[in-house]
């Protein structure tokens, strides 16, 4: 057997540890009153309507517009993608096309506290409308709910009270193209012209400081337009606004050709999500008005969460005394990768990887977690008896070790793999954009679709720790000399 050096195990298993912690826990600071996550964890996970409860909404068009039926399902089909975008998946969109209404239902957020159906119905309902102006001008200012000062209603400084601007939209924006104009009432661009938008992370300039921004791809016809305005505002300011709010007013440095254009400001990981999210799922086709919400109780009830955490965390403790029982050296090992899986299967559905979307939980969800922890001990149960079988053939313990994990990765691929499949069929399936939702409305797919989710999540973590990292310590602590005995491996008390 290839010897693995020693303080693998420790590093390994310290790593693992360590990424447990903070998967479950988090790491977050207090910039004053305001809250500030680093990375997240279980707190931040949001909750599905069985476990916390959430929003009932029903919408119309607004201004007593009479939407068609094509018009209705293109409205609640951009409110399922802004959803879908926010890591929502247990939630219900129903179309009432006699009623020209829209009636939905989502859960909280994962850090809700005041519980305001309002505010968060307005959340899934804004217009958002993307548009780049000339310069920063701006006629009066707001504070938001974090205490920011954010500048609204744009403005022309240069308006004349005396004479009336009787000059066409389109022959205002071909004289901003060719003058650069201070004129912020004339939008150069907006967001139609924006394919699609994502959050990133880092230096936007040579020496700057790393920083949130969120990063557009523009269309063939916003690629023309965006570097005809690079060029007429080169060394201008270019002021982005979402709907009357600026968010963003930077200066032109360069001409840019190749259709990727970036949004910069004051963005924290959360700010510049949301609004890639926002734009991304573009405006509604007609203005929304919301006809009643309210809020909704969990179906569970408000302790059903903490009771089925003391279930789990029992359930591992005895999994854990088990496993050290029978196994011995193997089942401590046995207990570190399975510590690591559930980590990170929690990380997956935390956003503990901002690359990742971030999940809704609900019970069906916590039901498939459980069983992939299930696949996982029988994981390394498999190649604990495989060692254990060649120990007691008489074999020494390297030669157990490499025959016994060599034999034992067919049985474990194959039974992990079949799993894989029906998880990734029930998410493609089920999923919150699927093909079975008019057999089995939009309740059941989304529950389906949890469980699918967090036990695919779960047995590809197993591949990891239970595989790859268990083995890698395994073979790592036995070559320890005080330890290289073969009952701590499951073999005879006197064998050698």
């Amino acid at each position: 057997m290839k010897r693995v050096p020693k303080p693998v195990f420790f590093i390994v298993a310290l790593l693992i540890l360590a990424f447990a912690y903070t998967a479950v826990f988090g790491i977050a600071y207090y910039n004053g009153d305001n809250k500030v996550t680093v990375i997240k964890g279980i707190s931040d996970i949001r909750w599905g309507i069985d476990i916390s409860g959430g929003v009932n909404a029903t919408f119309k068009p607004a201004d007593n517009y009479d939407a068609s039926k094509e018009e209705l399902k293109a409205a609640s089909e951009t409110i399922k993608q802004r959803m879908q975008m926010s890591g929502i998946n247990d939630y219900e969109i129903y179309d009432d096309e006699k009623n020209d209404k829209i009636i939905v239902r989502f859960p909280w957020k994962a850090d809700e506290k005041e519980y305001n159906a309002a505010e968060a119905v307005e959340e899934i309902s804004a217009t958002a409308k993307l548009t780049f102006r000339p310069d920063k001008n701006y006629a009066d200012t707001k504070v938001d709910k974090s205490g920011n000062v954010l500048p609204i209603t744009p403005t022309n400084p240069n308006a004349s009270t005396e004479t009336e601007d009787t000059r066409t939209d389109e022959e205002k924006l071909n004289e901003a193209l060719t003058t650069a104009t201070t004129d912020t009432t004339i939008v150069l661009m907006d967001g139609s012209m924006v394919k699609d938008a994502k959050p990133r992370y880092g230096n936007l300039s040579q020496g700057g400081l790393a920083e949130h921004y969120v990063e557009l791809t523009l269309t063939d016809e916003g690629k023309d337009r965006f570097a005809q305005i690079t060029k007429t505002y080169l060394n201008k300011v270019v002021s982005i606004w979402m709907d009357d709010v600026m968010i963003s007013y930077p200066t032109i440095n360069s001409e840019i050709t190749d259709g990727v254009a970036v949004i910069s400001g004051s963005f924290t990981a959360k700010s510049a999500a949301e609004l890639a999210n926002k734009i991304k799922a573009g405006a509604l086709p007609f203005s929304l008005e919301t006809v009643t919400y309210g809020n909704i109780s969990p179906t569970l009830g408000q302790n059903a969460l903490l009771a089925m955490g003391w279930a789990g965390g029992i359930a591992f403790l005895l999994i854990a005394v088990l496993m050290i029982v029978f196994y011995r050296l193997p089942g401590v090992i046995a207990v570190i990768s399975l510590t690591g899986q559930m980590a990170l299967s929690i990380a997956a559905i935390s956003r503990y990887f901002p690359i990742f979307s971030s999940f809704t939980m609900t019970l069906p969800g916590i039901a498939g977690l459980i069983l992939s922890i299930g696949m996982g001990v029988d994981c390394n149960v498999i190649t604990a008896e495989r060692i254990k079988e060649e120990l007691r053939a008489g074999r020494t313990l390297d030669g157990a070790l490499e025959k016994g994990t060599k034999n034992s990765l067919a049985a474990i691929i194959d039974g992990n793999m079949t799993v894989v499949i029906v998880s990734i069929i029930l998410i493609l399936v089920f999923g919150t954009s699927n093909i079975l939702s008019f057999l089995f409305g939009a309740s059941t797919t989304g529950t389906i679709y949890a469980f699918g989710y967090t036990l695919l999540v779960g047995v590809l973590s197993n591949f990891i720790m239970g595989v790859f990292c268990s083995r890698l310590m395994l073979k790592s602590i036995a070559g320890f000399k005080p330890l290289r005995k073969n009952w701590l491996f499951g073999g005879v008390k006197n064998g050698k």
